[in-house]
């Protein structure tokens, strides 16, 4: 028996909406394309935040939608290494509105470009006080400029660079 939910669930009007503003007026620095032979997946690239040590790198990321999305959140993890306080190597991302209620703040109202919007927020400003990496919180917190060495490091490393 085929899972007609999953096979539908790009074709759901929401999600045709906030598919086509996605790829038609995508936000600055943000890009989205559904994953080639996917009902329920979606990549996404984001360009580093200028100012900060990922700008010039291209971070990609996939988004699963589960089945009662917008009733659940996204599942989104970075698939290029990040240097992160709120991001661990496995490319998962902490971030309230990535979880649900009571620990999280996740709302239907939320949709797939706000998600990437936040996420591009913390990639800007780190929260070291909920992270994911108790150790490059810490050298966040104390000793800012070797964090930022190393995050540039990991940029220049493993996101495919950004000619300026």
């Amino acid at each position: 028996m085929v899972d007609t939910t999953r096979h539908c669930l790009l074709n759901t009007p929401r999600l045709k909406k906030e598919l086509g503003q996605l790829l038609n007026k995508p936000p600055f620095g943000i890009k989205v394309n559904v994953k080639e032979g996917s009902t329920s997946v979606l990549e996404a690239e984001l360009h580093g935040p200028k100012d900060s040590p990922y700008e010039n790198g291209i971070f990609k990321l996939q988004i699963e939608l589960p089945v009662k999305y917008p009733f659940e959140p996204p599942r989104v993890t970075f698939i290029t290494p990040v240097y992160h306080p709120n991001i661990d190597s496995g490319g998962r991302i902490c971030l309230d509105i990535l979880k649900m209620p009571p620990s999280g703040a996740w709302k239907p109202l939320i949709n797939i470009e706000g998600v990437l919007v936040a996420i591009c927020n913390l990639m800007n400003c780190p929260n070291p006080n909920d992270p994911l990496v108790l150790d490059i919180a810490k050298e966040f917190k104390n000793d800012k400029e070797t964090f930022e060495s190393k995050a540039k490091h990991y940029t220049k490393e493993h996101a495919t660079l950004v000619t300026v």
